[in-house]
C-alpha cells in the first residue's frame, strides 16, 4: 500500500508520482439483476463467503485459492494487496460468475493457506517474487491467458505481469493505475507532507517496527483499512474475515521484506535481477487496460500522471467517495470494468 497517495496527493503527484506516466467502452454489462446502481457501493457486503478454498503447488508455493463461475468461462485472476486478502472480491466473484466469467482468488504469498514449499525458500517479498509467483500459478492451472485485475500489490503485480508476460493477459484492469515501484525513484525525497504518509514504511525499515507488526498485526492493519477507506463502514465481522489470513506464519516476514526491499534496504533474489533491470526503465504496458482511480489517489485520481504509460487499448474511471479497497467497497463497478477491459 501506498498511503500517501490518499493523504498527501497533492505533494505525492508533483513528486514520486511525476515520473509515471481514454477510449472505447464495449456494450456488454453485468447482467440485469446485478446492474450497477447509481450509488458505487451497492452489493458490498452481499457475501460473507469465499466458498471452498481449493489448494495447488504452483512454483515455490502451495497456493490457496477461491475460485466462482463455470470451469469453461474466460479466466479472470483477481489480486489483493495489503493488508487485505481474497476477501477483497467476495461481492466480485458472483458478480463475474454470473456473467459467465471463471473467477480465480488467490492468497498471495504471505497469506491464508498460501506457505511455501521448502523451509529454506527466502521469504522474498520483492515485486517481481509475486508477480513470477502468479504466472506459475496460473502455469499450475493450465490458464495460458486470462484477464487480470487487482489493486494495491495486486494492482503493482498485474502491471508487472502485463509488462513483463504480456502474452499472459487478455486485458488489465490495475486500481491506481502504473505503481511499478523503480527503486531508484525511491531514493528521491518527497515534500515533507508527503513525507509524512510513508510512516508506516519507515516503522517497519526499523526492528521495533518488525516486531511491533507482528505482535500488533490485527490492529495495525485495522487502523491501514480506517485511514485508507475513511467513508467505508465496515463492521468488525468484515474485519475479521480478512484478518485471519494475516495469520499466516510467513506474513510478517514477507510484508516486512517488501516494504524494505522498495526502499533498498534489503535484498532481492538474483534470479528476479533481470526482470527488475527491465522494470527500472518504466516500460509502457501495450495489452489492454482499464485503470481505476478512487478517493485514495488524491490528486493521481484523475489518472494523467501515468496516462502514458498504457499505449493499448485503454480507458481510465474515476470512483467518487471510494477508498482504497475498490472492488470490496464498489463490487458492481469493479466487476464491470472487468467485463469492459475483456471486451476492450
Amino acid at each position: 500500500m501506498d498511503i500517501s497517495r490518499r493523504f498527501f496527493g497533492g505533494a505525492l503527484a508533483a513528486g514520486a508520482v511525476a515520473a509515471l506516466g481514454a477510449c472505447a467502452t464495449d456494450t456488454t454489462t453485468v447482467p440485469a439483476t446485478t446492474a450497477p446502481s447509481p450509488n458505487p457501493r451497492a452489493g458490498s457486503g452481499a457475501n460473507t463467503t469465499l466458498g471452498p478454498i481449493k489448494q495447488i503447488d504452483a512454483g515455490v508455493l502451495s497456493v490457496g485459492y477461491a475460485e466462482f463461475g463455470p470451469s469453461t468461462g474466460q479466466p479472470v485472476i483477481l489480486l489483493h494487496g495489503w493488508p487485505y486478502d481474497p476477501y477483497s472480491y467476495a461481492d466480485v466473484g458472483p458478480l463475474l460468475a454470473a456473467a459467465g466469467y471463471r473467477v480465480i482468488v488467490p492468497f498471495l504469498r504471505g497469506y491464508g493457506p498460501t506457505t511455501f514449499r521448502s523451509a529454506d525458500t527466502v521469504r522474498n517479498g520483492q515485486q517481481t517474487a509475486i508477480a513470477r509467483d502468479i504466472v506459475d500459478f496460473m502455469d499450475a492451472l493450465h490458464i495460458d491467458q486470462a484477464v487480470l485485475g487487482g489493486f494495491d500489490w495486486g494492482a503493482r503485480t498485474v502491471d508487472i505481469i502485463a509488462t513483463l508476460w504480456p502474452q499472459r493477459c487478455k486485458a488489465i484492469v490495475a486500481v491506481s493505475g502504473y505503481i511499478v515501484t523503480q527503486q531508484a525513484a525511491q531514493q528521491q525525497p518527497l515534500a515533507p507532507e508527503a513525507e509524512l504518509g510513508w510512516w508506516y514504511q519507515y516503522y517497519f525499515a526499523t526492528e521495533r517496527g518488525r516486531l511491533g507488526y507482528a505482535r500488533n498485526r490485527h490492529d495495525f492493519n485495522k487502523l491501514i483499512w480506517q485511514r485508507a477507506s475513511p467513508q467505508w463502514h465496515f463492521d468488525d465481522a468484515t474485519y475479521d474475515r480478512s484478518a485471519a489470513a494475516f495469520d499466516n506464519p510467513d506474513h510478517v516476514d514477507i510484508v516486512i521484506h517488501n516494504y524494505r526491499w522498495r526502499l533498498s534496504l534489503a535484498p532481492g533474489e538474483p534470479q528476479y535481477d533481470a526482470y527488475e533491470q527491465q522494470l527500472a526503465a518504466g516500460p509502457a504496458i501495450t495489452v489492454p487496460a482499464i485503470t481505476i482511480g478512487s478517493d485514495f489517489d488524491g490528486a493521481a485520481k484523475d489518472g494523467k500522471p501515468y496516462r502514458g504509460k498504457y499505449s493499448g487499448k485503454y480507458e481510465h474511471r474515476v470512483l467518487d467517495g471510494i477508498g482504497h479497497n475498490v472492488p470490496q467497497e464498489a463490487p458492481h463497478p469493479f466487476a464491470q470494468a472487468i467485463i469492459d477491459a475483456d471486451h476492450l
